[in-house]
């Protein structure tokens, strides 16, 4: 079977869950090859466990110096040699700047937002904040692809992949924006929006920056993360970053809960593939109410505190 290469995203350390997700997608479409671009030795028992049977390391030093550029022509030159059956990247924001880059030094088709990736080459998308499902197909070159956050689920299938040192020489072009200094982010005790199993939402019906405390305690009493939506964000309730919807962050855990959310189509195209939705709203016409399995019509002030000492019980 043909290689399938899958450009690896690492943070703090970790292989990170869309890099999963896309290794499992590539296991039925030929061998995953991980590519690994200037990070740590120690990812590769992880990219083994989720299938790699091949981990090509670019671990030279000047590759860690740049921004994008080194990572489209380590990409570059492993599609030269190789003639793998696809290219699978996370869909990060990085992820479709190296995948536009990829495509015109490729002089290929390129494909955004991938949902599922038949063994054709048919790419399914979700279009127009979820409200369309669309068939679409690379005419020109191989598969290249982004695959969207929260896809699929990520499924261990162990192997012990063998590692490949991959050696580049970078152009001059490759070397336009250098890195300068790195910050590391600081971190709470909640896992991370996109990867939590458990979210826990609240939207304009919160009404204020400090009522999100409610919305913040309900999550760490349920061991999950904090969310929002985009009027709450806009209303300056809580930070850009823990924005879902379809110009924030796409969410897919195993319980989902909306609270004061109204439920407009930019938010449900973040978090409609959750397994579980419940949602609290004192309007009983919220669109929220469609997609949710378990709806509470009521004042979130009162339902969620009684939700929260029920929870404090049972844990206690």
């Amino acid at each position: 079977m043909a290689e399938v290469l899958v450009l690896v995203k690492v943070a703090d350390g970790k292989v990170n869950k869309a890099t999963l997700e896309a290794l499992t997608i590539a296991r039925s479409l030929g061998e995953p090859a991980a590519v690994v671009v200037g990070a740590p030795a120690d990812v590769v028992e992880t990219l083994g466990e989720y299938g790699a049977t091949k981990v090509y390391a670019a671990d030279a030093e000047e590759l860690r110096d740049y921004l994008v550029a080194p990572k489209v022509t380590v990409l570059e030159q492993l599609v030269r040699e190789a003639s793998p059956a696809a290219v699978l990247i996370p869909s990060t924001q990085e992820g479709k700047e190296i995948a536009g880059r990829l495509a015109v030094r490729l002089d290929n088709g390129v494909l955004i937002d991938v949902n599922e990736l038949a063994v054709d080459g048919t790419a399914t998308q979700v279009v127009f904040a979820g409200g369309t499902i669309v068939k679409s197909r690379v005419t020109r070159g191989i598969p290249l692809v982004t695959v969207r956050p929260s896809s699929v689920t990520p499924t261990p299938a162990p192997t012990t992949p063998a590692v490949v040192p991959v050696s580049v020489t970078l152009s001059d072009a490759d070397k336009a924006a250098r890195v300068v200094e790195r910050v590391v982010e600081a971190k709470g005790a909640r896992p991370e929006l996109t990867e939590a199993s458990i979210v826990v939402s609240g939207g304009r019906g919160v009404g204020s920056a400090d009522n999100f405390k409610l919305v913040e305690e309900l999550a760490d009493l349920l061991g999950g993360a904090v969310g929002a939506s985009r009027a709450a964000t806009d209303s300056g309730f809580y930070p850009h970053q823990f924005q879902v919807g379809q110009t924030g962050k796409t969410v897919s855990p195993q319980l989902y809960v909306a609270l004061g959310i109204s439920g407009a189509i930019q938010h449900r195209a973040g978090m409609q593939t959750s397994k579980t939705i419940v949602a609290v709203n004192k309007d009983a016409e919220a669109p929220i109410f469609e997609l949710a399995d378990f709806g509470v019509v009521g004042d979130l002030f009162a339902v969620v505190p009684q939700a929260a000492e029920e929870i404090r019980k049972r844990k206690g």
